[in-house]
């Protein structure tokens, strides 16, 4: 059994894959996102698992603790270099802002950026849950009860 070892130009090879690998931005001041890039890129190859959406979180959290950033940043930064990939690839921090953004308009503060309404596009297109948004859960406050 050989295993796929992810490349940069297997963006369109394989039916089931829905993941979009990013190409890096080619700007003199671009300093921190071409390193962004080189660090998720080297360490989505070495991430001993078949399943792309664990290997690109991991390279997303690797990534983001080796640069001491957030992942959420990270995550961001990937995607406005191209990055598109199933939600549960992304990390928590990254879905939230990316669901509070697109339930504004894009002319509010805060409004959602053009690589998010891409990301959000693919995955509409992909068949990802479309109210994800809504259904996300939040900690509750329960005090214990005393008899």
């Amino acid at each position: 059994m050989t295993e796929h070892v992810l490349k940069s130009n297997d963006n369109k090879k394989h039916r089931n894959n829905h993941t979009v690998l990013p190409i890096p931005l080619i700007e003199n001041g671009a300093r921190m996102e071409m390193e962004i890039y080189t660090r998720f890129m080297r360490h989505l190859r070495m991430v001993p698992n078949s399943r792309t959406e664990i290997k690109v979180l991991s390279a997303i959290q690797f990534t983001a603790d080796m640069m001491d950033l957030t992942d959420a940043l990270v995550a961001k930064t990937l995607v406005d270099m191209g990055l598109y990939a199933p939600r549960r690839a992304f990390p928590a921090s990254y879905l939230e802002h990316v669901d509070r953004s697109l339930m504004r308009s894009g002319w509010e503060v805060g409004g959602p950026s053009a690589s998010t309404l891409a990301l959000k596009k693919h995955w509409d297109k992909i068949g990802e849950d479309r109210f994800a948004a809504f259904r996300r859960e939040y900690p509750k406050v329960e005090e214990p009860a005393t008899v």
